[in-house]
């Protein structure tokens, strides 16, 4: 079964905030396949509980009143039908501590993974000197630390780097969170 696609998270599986799974969705009542792991915000405790299908079509917001990214945290900006389209109906990712989502050319980008120094080699060489500077300019880190805190950086534990691509440009956009 093809999951469904998601404009501002489009390989889930990947990113890991979608797994396969034989659990049965609390939304549908279904075992579809894969499960959600990422974050839901509601009152409803909600781990790895709902199927892809509920969070695109909308019905797991409806019935849970379930976000699945913080609005707040989506840049200002952003037109609110795709913010509504990130926060509700949109898979989520998990961070450190809280998440943030990205945005290049008037949009929102379309996250796609979590990377520590391997997957940054070898996927998006481009975002080093980005990185760098986020390190230097946003951490406050800077000399052989900065360096070094680069080296670390690990996609399973932290610092991690959460990558993201411009839906227009095709940038490729990162930062960087750690406990």
């Amino acid at each position: 079964m093809n999951l469904p696609v998601f404009r501002y998270h489009p390989d889930p599986i990947a990113s890991g905030s979608i797994v396969a799974s034989d659990a049965q969705c609390l939304c549908c009542g279904r075992p579809r396949g894969f499960i959600y792991t990422g974050p839901a915000y509601c009152e409803a405790e909600l781990d790895e509980a709902l199927c892809p299908w509920c969070i695109a079509d909308g019905s797991a917001h409806e019935k849970f009143d379930a976000s699945f990214v913080d609005e707040a945290l989506i840049p200002d900006g952003i037109r609110p039908e795709i913010v509504e389209e990130i926060a509700f109906r949109t898979p989520g990712f998990s961070g450190w501590q809280q998440e943030k989502w990205l945005s290049c050319c008037g949009d929102a980008a379309a996250f796609l993974e979590p990377a520590g120094r391997t997957e940054i080699r070898a996927n998006y060489p481009q975002l080093e000197g980005t990185l760098m500077m986020y390190i230097v300019h946003e951490l406050e880190i800077s000399g052989a630390a900065a360096t070094r805190f680069l080296a670390s950086l690990g996609r399973d534990q932290g610092p991690t780097a959460y990558v993201f691509a411009c839906r227009h440009c095709d940038s490729k956009l990162a930062y960087i969170d750690y406990l």
